[in-house]
Order: C-alpha cells, then sequence, then structure tokens
C-alpha cells in the first residue's frame, strides 16, 4: 500500500556520549590516583546513578556536564558507603560496582534498584565472583536473585573464569573485582563481548594481554589518571540510521560516532539489508576509533541475524527488528536469548507490539522471525519503561502514514534524553515536538499526556484504586498523599510541638525531599531513601492533615506532583488533584462512600483482620472529624465523575473508571 506521503531527512545529528564508555570513564577515574578530565559524557539517569554510587564511596565527582575533573584518590581510599546504591534502572552500574566492592576488604554496600533492574538476574556476575571468595547475598524472596542485593568485600584469590555468555558486564565486573583485591583475573568467552573495559585500562597503564577471546588482568595493576573523550554511542546512533534507511529522500550525517568493532555489528547488518551507509573522518582517541556515517534512503531486504554477531549488535536488535517489518522477506534473529534479561524481555516485547500493529512476527526462544511489509501500521507500543523500545518504535512511527502510540516517551532519558527532539528535526517538524506518531498512551502528542486525577474523602480508596487503574492503563501512579506524609515525618523529628507547627519550619525540610520515577511509579524518597514504611506509621497519619491545610506545602506538593507527571500518562489521586493541580485533567473522577465503611476498609487494611463494630465506631469519628477538617479541600471539580463506592467492590469502581478512561482517551485521538 502506497504511503500517503514521502518521509524526507536532513541533518547532522550528534547522539549522546557512548553510555558503556560513560560509566567506565567515571569508575577508573575513581580508581586513578589523580586527577581525570572527563569530556561530552552522556549525563543520562544510567550514567547519573553510577556517579551518585562513586560520590557515596568518598569519590570527588561534579555534576555531570559536557566538561568536567573527577579527583581520584586509588582504590584503597574508596570507602563503604553510608546508605544504600540507587541504581535505578542501570544494569551496568549494578554489575560493574558490584565486582568492585567485592573486591575491597572491610567495605559493603546494598545494591537497589526500580521494578525492572530488581527482575534482572545477578547470579550471573555474582557466582563467579563467589568463586573468587566474595559474598554476596540476595534479599528478596527464595530464589531470587536480583535486588535488593548487599555485597561484602572481601581480598579475593585469582581466577580463570571461562564464561558461557559473551557479557562485557561480568567481564568488567571481575576485572575490577581483580584489580581491586590485587589478584590475576583471565576471562574467556564464546565471542568477543565489548572491549571498553580493556582499551581505557590499557591507555590508563594497566597491562592486559588481550586476544580474540580473551583477556588476561596480571596481579597488582595500578590505574593511572588519562583524560577521555566520550564518542558518540553507536547504539543510538543506529536508531537514526535506520529512519534514514526508511525515508524516501534525503540523507543523515551522524558524527563522533564510536566505530569500535565490538559495537558496530548494526552497521554491518543494515549494510547488508541494502541500506547505504558510507564511513569518514575516522581518526583514534583515546583506544577508539571514531568517525563520521552518512546514511542514504534505500530498498531494504530482509536478512538472518545470528552467531558471533549477536553481540556486536545485542542493543541495537530491538531497532533492527523494527527496520525488518519494513523490508521485503524475511528476517529471522537467533542465538539471542540475552534479550530477556534486558530492561524487558525484548523478544516478547517486540514481537507483541509488532504483532499489535499488524505486523507478520513470530517469538522464538533466542529470537524472532518477522515478515516485511509496506502496509501502514497502527496501534499502541506498550514499553515497559525501556528506552529501546520507546526509541525503535518512535522511529516506526515518523513514517507518514502509520499510527504509532508510544505509553512512556520519557523512558528515553536512561540514555538519549533528546531522542525525540532530535528526531522531530530530522523529519522536518523542527524542536518542538515529534507530530502525533511519537505519543503517549493517551495517543495525544508528546507534551499533552493523559491525566487521570482521583480524589475523594480521607478513606475513600482513591491510592490503592489509584495504583490498580494505573497498572491496568499499563501508566504510572503518583501518589500525592505520599509527599504530604514524607514533610509530616520530618517534621515530627525537627519542628518540636505539632501544635506549633507553621509552614517555614515544616518545608524547611523540602530540601531533602525528592522523587524517582519507578517502572509504574513514582516514589518519595528522603535523602534518597525509600521510607515508605516509616511514611504509613500512625504518628504521621495523625498530623498528615494539619500539614496538608498549610497551603505553601501544599503548593509544594503541587509542584512536586505537577512535575512527576509532566512527561507521561499517570493517574494521581489525592486532595485538590482534580481543582488545583491538574485543572485540566482529561478525567475527573470523585470516590464517595459511607463513613463507616470507609472506617471499616482501613481498619482492615491497618489490622489485617476483621474489626468489631466498636473499633469501626471510634475510627468513624476520627474520619468525621477528618472530613470537617479537609472540607475546603475534599469538593469535587465540576467536571468530576462521581463514584459511590459504598455497595461496590474495588475490582467494580477499578473496571468502571478505566472504561472512562479508554473513553476519554479515544476521544483524544479522534480526528477533528
Amino acid at each position: 500500500m502506497k504511503r500517503r506521503a514521502p518521509l524526507h531527512v536532513a541533518g547532522t545529528i550528534r547522539a549522546p556520549g557512548d553510555k558503556s564508555i560513560s560509566h567506565r570513564a567515571l569508575i577508573f577515574a575513581a580508581l586513578a590516583d589523580g586527577e581525570t578530565r572527563v569530556r561530552d559524557i552522556l549525563a543520562s539517569a544510567d550514567v547519573h546513578a553510577t556517579a551518585s554510587a562513586l560520590r557515596a564511596m568518598g569519590v570527588s565527582i561534579p555534576e555531570l556536564s559536557t566538561d568536567f575533573v573527577v579527583r581520584g584518590h586509588g582504590i584503597a581510599a574508596l570507602t563503604s558507603p553510608a546508605r544504600a546504591f540507587d541504581c535505578a534502572n542501570s544494569g551496568t552500574t549494578t554489575r560493574l560496582l558490584c565486582g568492585l566492592l567485592a573486591g575491597l576488604p572491610g567495605r559493603s554496600a546494598r545494591f537497589e534498584g526500580d521494578a525492572s533492574l530488581s527482575r534482572r538476574p545477578m547470579r550471573r556476575v555474582a557466582s563467579p565472583l563467589a568463586s573468587m571468595g566474595a559474598h554476596i547475598d540476595f534479599e528478596g524472596a527464595p530464589g531470587h536473585d536480583g535486588l535488593p542485593m548487599r555485597v561484602h568485600g572481601a581480598q579475593l584469590r585469582g581466577t580463570n573464569y571461562v564464561s558461557a555468555h559473551a557479557s562485557a558486564q561480568v567481564k568488567g565486573a571481575l576485572l575490577l573485582a581483580g584489580l581491586a583485591s590485587g589478584v590475576e583475573v583471565v576471562v574467556e568467552e564464546p565471542y568477543r563481548s565489548r572491549d571498553h573495559s580493556e582499551r581505557m585500562l590499557l591507555a590508563r597503564g594497566v597491562a592486559l594481554e588481550v586476544s580474540e577471546r580473551s583477556v588476561r588482568l596480571p596481579a597488582a595493576q595500578q590505574v593511572t589518571a588519562a583524560d577521555v573523550v566520550v564518542p558518540s554511542d553507536p547504539s543510538s546512533a543506529t536508531f537514526f540510521a535506520a529512519l534514514a534507511a526508511l525515508a524516501d529522500s534525503g540523507e543523515l550525517r551522524l558524527e563522533n560516532v564510536c566505530l569500535n568493532p565490538t559495537r558496530t555489528g548494526a552497521f554491518d547488518v543494515l549494510q547488508r539489508m541494502g541500506v547505504s551507509l558510507d564511513v569518514s573522518e575516522q581518526r583514534l582517541v583515546g583506544g577508539e576509533l571514531i568517525g563520521t556515517i552518512v546514511v542514504r534512503p534505500e530498498a531494504l531486504n530482509g536478512t538472518t541475524i545470528e552467531g558471533a554477531e549477536i553481540p556486536r549488535c545485542i542493543d541495537e536488535l530491538p531497532m533492527l527488528a523494527c527496520l525488518a517489518s519494513q523490508a521485503a522477506g524475511e528476517t529471522r534473529i537467533a542465538d539471542a536469548a540475552e534479550l530477556r534479561v534486558k530492561e524487558s524481555d525484548r523478544i516478547r516485547a517486540v514481537v507483541d507490539n509488532l504483532r499489535t500493529l499488524g505486523v507478520d512476527a513470530e517469538e522464538l526462544p533466542d529470537g524472532m522471525r518477522i515478515i516485511g511489509s509496506r502496509t501502514p501500521l497502527r496501534g499502541h507500543v506498550i514499553t515497559h519503561g525501556d528506552h529501546r523500545l520507546a526509541m525503535a518504535f518512535g522511529v516506526l512511527g515518523a513514517i507518514p502514514g502509520n499510527q504509532i502510540t508510544i505509553d512512556d516517551p520519557a523512558c528515553v532519558d536512561v540514555s538519549y534524553p533528546r531522542f525525540w527532539q532530535d528526531l522531530a528535526a530530522a523529519v522536518g517538524q523542527g524542536d518542538a515536538g515529534v507530530d502525533v506518531r511519537q505519543t503517549t498512551a493517551s495517543g495525544a502528542a508528546v507534551g499533552t499526556p493523559l491525566t487521570i486525577a482521583i480524589d475523594g474523602p480521607a478513606a475513600s480508596g482513591k491510592s490503592s484504586t489509584a495504583q490498580w487503574v494505573a497498572q491496568k492503563l499499563g501508566v504510572r501512579h503518583v501518589d500525592s498523599g505520599a509527599f504530604y506524609r514524607a514533610i509530616t515525618y520530618l517534621a515530627l523529628s525537627t519542628c518540636g510541638d505539632p501544635e506549633s507547627w507553621v509552614a517555614d519550619d515544616v518545608l524547611a525540610n523540602a530540601p531533602r525531599i525528592s522523587w524517582r520515577l519507578t517502572e509504574r511509579s513514582v516514589l518519595p524518597l528522603i535523602d534518597d531513601i525509600d521510607q515508605d514504611t516509616a511514611l504509613r506509621d500512625a504518628p504521621v497519619t495523625r498530623q498528615v492533615s494539619r500539614v496538608a491545610q498549610m497551603l505553601a506545602v501544599r503548593e509544594w506538593v503541587n509542584q512536586m506532583v505537577r512535575s512527576a507527571g509532566a512527561a507521561v500518562d499517570v493517574v494521581v489521586d489525592g486532595r485538590d488533584i482534580g481543582t488545583t493541580v491538574f485543572p485540566d485533567a482529561q478525567l475527573k473522577v470523585f470516590l464517595v462512600a459511607d463513613s463507616w465503611e470507609r472506617a471499616r476498609r482501613r481498619l482492615v487494611q491497618r489490622l489485617r483482620r476483621r474489626p468489631t463494630d466498636a473499633e469501626i465506631a471510634e475510627e468513624t469519628e476520627e474520619l468525621v472529624a477528618r472530613d470537617a477538617k479537609d472540607a475546603t479541600q475534599s469538593a469535587p471539580a465540576r467536571d468530576a465523575i462521581t463514584i459511590d463506592t459504598t455497595t461496590v467492590t474495588q475490582e467494580e469502581q477499578v473496571e468502571r473508571i478505566v472504561a472512562l478512561a479508554r473513553a476519554t482517551r479515544e476521544r483524544m485521538v479522534r480526528p477533528t
């Protein structure tokens, strides 16, 4: 079927700094004794996690920018962090620093992360480290080998590790463990994995012995300081190479791209599929080959990607799979089971999304099969918070005639914060944003996400209902009440008698409170630590209403909630949500219920048993008094839909709100 309009691409793209090199630049600078100048680093969420962890170990790292200096004091100066490492969504942070900590006698650290990272397997790095004498405890449910985990440093013994998988993270972790303990480490792999660690260590005076499939680190090595310029990430550049390949005319120039041979597998695949790809201006910088790539549109053909080629393009496979959906014939990806333990199960997620859009795709145990077609694609993509999926399907959405919505466009911040702006510029839409083809779950353009505001009196079930609605819709949940509880929690320990509290004293604690996005939630953090259990305790519950009535505190909470819900589809619950915080929310729901029933529900949740009538009566009195205090905040917005939940189950009220949300979404995408 012919496209409605041709796609023309033009311009120069300089993708962000390489993520793998950015992590290692910080880590090796921390191990050296002296100053390391770092330029063009990727200041993404993942790299910030590594920087934060190293600062917690005593390393002087300023705010990440295009040009800064790290002051290291050698391996021996590294200390145990005072609090857990928040690795967010970064597997590289977790695995590399796990190796480093494991080899530092007397040091220890707890590793935490978001829901996605916590599901990723860590035993693949923990097992070889344990064989060296490391002590690593998994603190989750029995049999769970993800985060949280605690690493206790020890004097390790050397190892000759033969890996069943080609993994740069496992290899890098073992090399760091060997450096920290001063012992010999040999790592053998079935295929050559990314070798950024080896190149950077060699450039810093470490006497590595590198062959095609193995690396040997001799004992008692020291890391010297060496400046680094981070080249553009070839994985990020691949998305724009694919965009140019899918166009009808024009060309894209990709500058400063890392051409390390362990990273250029995707470019080899593109050329095999028929893409016109020219490389020029090649040069060596800090041991890495860098160059400029010019890509032009060509007819695309299917191909097979397997074997030793897989490690060289593992992160680019989602984009290559999406490109294959537009190529003539069949594309088959095999030997890529590693995709199942990335930020998401990328095999299942890619195939499910392609099939949702109308592509003939089949999931295989270690890959996928795709039959290409130029039939217009339509549908909603679920990213599972995975940046590579959002970018890959965003490129498909740039093709005129395709109508593709993305549930979580903001997740690209993990590796490419400017992706949507660069994509818009490449297809001639300027810098204002991407057209309706790169959209939120609502189907509206990025910048106009769907906001569902759920309000109601105390104990009406706002928070639990909102969480369930968010889960069913596949969007994030923001609990505004948690921010009130966080500031109240701090006020209890810093502001004296609650009767004398004033807003200025309470808000003096605000700088200690931040928030972070997990896979499906927005969580308040106090001093970078999740305090959810403490925030639900009775002392906080008794005083939170007092704090919530302070106008300045309410405005602070509103700003926190607005910032958290500004970029993606959200379900937000709390007071004033539909009237003050999000007055333009596309869907507003106000929950009500009989005070006795609300009291009963609250006690069941708190006591985890059936309450007595006397207990319910006492709780009812407290709720009625609370309702009187909150009366000015509890009025529904004029355009809110009121749902009386007294005689319905929570499942029934959730299903009703989900149905309303889907109807709202359809109205937002309906042509005018």
